[in-house]
């Protein structure tokens, strides 16, 4: 049987032009990496510093601008918007910053002793799911729903589909 993913792109979109993107990257097996919920705030751990620095380190390697940004306990949601005309050769494309986020995530992860042995990592490579949700933001309307979905999302997460009581 063929395992067939399902399509999240927009078909015959090109993803390198400007434009606000809202991503949610989930962690593998919805694993808690970056810290926990207390009183409807997050409290990040370790990995979730790192995590938030590199969201904020990103307009230093990609024509980009940061938009909302949140840290869940197994996830997490941000608004980016990439900006054309910046001095770059080949257009940026969020699939790339995506999966270059995840992957300067994992290696910084590993260098304060997340290694594949270890509890949290113990059965992959990489503590984020192969893929990520997007959604091409295209009126001010829905970047105003989503802002405030990303900046509530705390307050609500004992009902997040993501939440278990561990």
């Amino acid at each position: 049987m063929i395992n067939s993913r399902k399509q999240i792109r927009l078909k015959n979109y090109d993803y390198s032009q400007s434009g606000l993107y809202y991503v949610t990257i989930c962690t593998q097996n919805r694993k808690y990496l970056f810290g926990n919920i207390f009183n409807g705030k997050m409290e990040l751990n370790d990995f979730g510093e790192i995590v938030a620095n590199i969201w904020e380190s990103l307009p230093n390697h990609h024509p980009v601008k940061l938009d909302m940004f949140q840290i869940m306990p197994n996830h997490v949601h941000f608004i980016i918007e990439i900006i054309m005309g910046a001095s770059r050769r080949a257009p940026t494309i969020l699939g790339t910053i995506v999966g270059l986020f995840k992957s300067e995530c994992t290696k910084q992860m590993n260098n304060v002793g997340a290694t594949r042995g270890s509890p949290n990592f113990k059965t992959h490579s990489s503590p984020w799911q192969r893929n990520y949700y997007e959604h091409v933001i295209r009126n001010e309307n829905e970047l105003i729903k989503i802002r405030k979905y990303i900046k509530y999302n705390p307050l609500f997460w004992n009902r997040d589909i993501n939440f278990k009581y561990v």
